[in-house]
């Protein structure tokens, strides 16, 4: 059983999107919002990650003007094995909800609340990839914590859609047509979505772009980006059936020499592509 939880203050949290890694990413408002904060917390993810959470320190000292408390947290892991996947997120979020609220414990053990009087809430910051709005759980996992925060705003950050079809030069939709952002799991288990000829894919660990039937693979181009606006930055762009041999040799090696990699894709079908 878990340890009891120190009984936090009253919270200001600020969900900050910092966009995908590059520090220009970062917008006024990120940065005076990271400059407010009291504490921010930057989560670890293992070793094999180590380079994501060194990115946080290098924007946090690229940034800050003061020296607000930071306070580091282990990330669980997502329980992955059974069918329940939504009951998995559920367990994962909740135990999320818990890191942050004993690393919030932790911090204050070190030293009492900046001062500011009783009434003045504790402000904490997150600093969440790309954007709070986009396929992020950032704000379900804030309204679990206990007490909830009395306020939590969010700063917009750039997507990594945003920075994708900027590094490819693209517009994302065609003209008068709609487009659908999705994740590898949606395509890989129910196949091309009616309606839309452009699909964003997001959440893509399994290179689903390959499950799609040949026939239809033979219609559709892609353009692939790894490592948005870092000086790693991977992109390739072809028919699907040339692409996707030069995205899996692309990806593995980029994996295997970082430990660790996010990446996204738009798919076009059709006379679109």
């Amino acid at each position: 059983m878990s340890p009891p939880i120190r009984p936090l203050p009253p919270l200001e949290l600020s969900l900050i999107g910092i966009g995908t890694g590059n520090p220009d990413h970062l917008t006024r408002q990120a940065m005076a919002a990271m400059n407010a904060a009291d504490l921010i917390l930057l989560p670890h993810k293992g070793e094999d990650k180590a380079e994501l959470a060194a990115l946080r320190r290098q924007l946090c000292d690229a940034v800050l003007a003061h020296a607000p408390r930071i306070a580091g947290f282990d990330m669980p892991v997502r329980r992955s094995h059974g069918d329940d996947y939504l009951e998995q997120v559920d367990e994962w979020h909740a135990a999320i909800a818990r890191c942050w609220q004993q690393a919030i414990a932790r911090a204050l053990e070190s030293g009492p609340p900046p001062e500011g009087g009783p009434a003045s809430p504790l402000r904490v910051a997150l600093l969440v990839w790309g954007d709070p709005s986009l396929y992020d759980s950032t704000l379900r996992i804030a309204a679990r914590m206990q007490p909830a925060p009395v306020r939590v705003t969010v700063v917009a950050g750039i997507t990594a859609m945003q920075a994708l079809t900027a590094a490819h030069a693209l517009a994302v939709n065609e003209i008068g047509q709609p487009f659908m952002v999705t994740t590898g799991r949606q395509l890989r288990d129910h196949g091309w979505p009616v309606g839309a000829d452009t699909l964003v894919v997001m959440l893509d660990g399994q290179c689903s772009f390959t499950t799609l039937a040949p026939e239809l693979a033979r219609e559709v181009r892609i353009w692939w980006g790894a490592y948005l606006g870092m000086p790693q930055q991977l992109l390739e762009h072809g028919p699907l059936p040339e692409a996707a041999p030069r995205i899996l040799s692309r990806r593995a090696a980029a994996r295997a020499q970082h430990g660790w990699i996010m990446d996204i894709y738009l798919l076009r079908r059709g006379t679109a592509a």
